[in-house]
């Protein structure tokens, strides 16, 4: 992606040994990179948000894992032990608590795991900074293959209709990823092909990454689209103001209902009504399947991000201010789970299949396990 004319991934190895990473917090009103040089600072950007979205998450803990190896080559175990299992162990332990419901998150530190046991003890650092690269470099190629295999969805819209509009809820882009995106890859590359595409974005209450994210990464390429409120997005599906409905995911389970930032599910339940069709695109890392929909955990964040929120003000003050009454209780869900009768399709690096297990099974048989 590029910002200001320079290319940019979301996540990126530095020569000292360190990780740079994409500020997502500061976003739309700052773009800052951020550095990060231990295993623990990375755990808190996957908690704090500053990184996002399943696959960036799993990258990052990869990294992580790569950051706490320098640690432990140098003499710096944490009190986690002097023994490299154990060490390797409860690291991986703590950056999987960082976020309980992405599976790429699992799905990565069980790879860098795998790998570095397989590993001479003199060359786990050097083995734990190439995988988290490969892990990068494949997530790039995913979305890559995603945003193909979408784009022919989205082009025959435009050739029936002269152009396509596009819903979305979340961050599904270049953002949420090491690059490309997933739900808005087959965007880009409609965008790159010439075709009138427009995105509506719902807001993406309480952290407001619609807002923040994705209507600045759209602007960034160039890409026409227009911020709605949530709740709005109802009335468009029903006035047939949206061709479709495309989001990201953050586990899919093995039936194909789809896990995603809250708000998903009531998108999916007024596309259904209307007649529209909703997608989500899954590269492979996000199906997980070893679970039903019954047992995703949803995670819970502070109830702060409800209560609270924050802007850029008049004369350029970054300002959090409250927007309900102080003795005001508030609950936060950060997901929600779209069952699969209400999803059209999955889009994945192997092709578009249906939201079923057979459908699903029969694009991955080969690591369906």
């Amino acid at each position: 992606m590029n910002v200001a004319g320079r290319a940019y991934r979301s996540i990126w190895p530095i020569e000292s040994g360190s990780v740079a990473v994409i500020d997502q917090r500061r976003l739309p009103h700052e773009f800052v990179v951020a550095q990060l040089d231990t295993w623990e600072q990375a755990a808190s950007a996957i908690h704090s948000m500053q990184v996002r979205g399943a696959p960036l998450i799993g990258a990052t803990a990869a990294y992580g894992v790569a950051l706490a190896m320098n640690q432990f080559e140098r003499g710096d175990a944490s009190g986690l032990g002097a023994d490299a299992a154990a060490f390797l162990e409860r690291t991986c332990e703590a950056l999987l608590a960082t976020r309980p419901t992405a599976v790429n998150l699992r799905w990565a530190l069980q790879r860098m795991r795998r790998v570095l046991a397989a590993a001479m003890p003199d060359q786990r650092a050097v083995a734990a900074w190439r995988e988290a690269a490969a892990i990068c470099d494949e997530d790039v190629a995913l979305n890559r293959a995603i945003g193909e295999h979408g784009l022919a969805l989205l082009r025959g819209i435009a050739e029936r209709k002269g152009s396509v509009q596009v819903l979305t809820h979340c961050n599904a882009g270049w953002l949420a990823t090491v690059d490309g995106g997933t739900a808005l890859a087959p965007v880009y590359a409609a965008f790159d092909s010439g075709i009138d595409v427009h995105v509506w974005v719902s807001e993406t209450r309480p952290r407001n990454q619609g807002a923040a994210l994705t209507c600045w990464e759209l602007a960034q390429h160039g890409v026409a689209h227009t911020l709605i409120a949530d709740n709005a997005a109802g009335l468009l599906l029903r006035r047939g103001q949206a061709d479709m409905v495309l989001v990201g995911a953050d586990r899919v389970t093995r039936d194909g209902d789809v896990c995603n930032k809250i708000g998903t599910y009531l998108k999916a339940l007024a596309a259904h009504d209307c007649g529209v069709p909703f997608y989500a695109a899954v590269p492979s890392p996000t199906i997980d399947w070893h679970i039903d929909a019954t047992d995703i955990v949803i995670e819970e964040r502070e109830a702060a991000e409800v209560l609270r929120t924050s802007g850029r003000t008049a004369t350029g003050a970054m300002q959090e201010v409250n927007i309900a009454p102080p003795a005001t209780r508030a609950a936060n869900f950060a997901f929600d789970v779209t069952p699969a009768r209400l999803v059209s399709g999955l889009i994945t690096e192997r092709g578009v299949c249906a939201a079923t297990l057979g459908g699903i099974g029969a694009l991955f048989a080969d690591i369906n396990a």
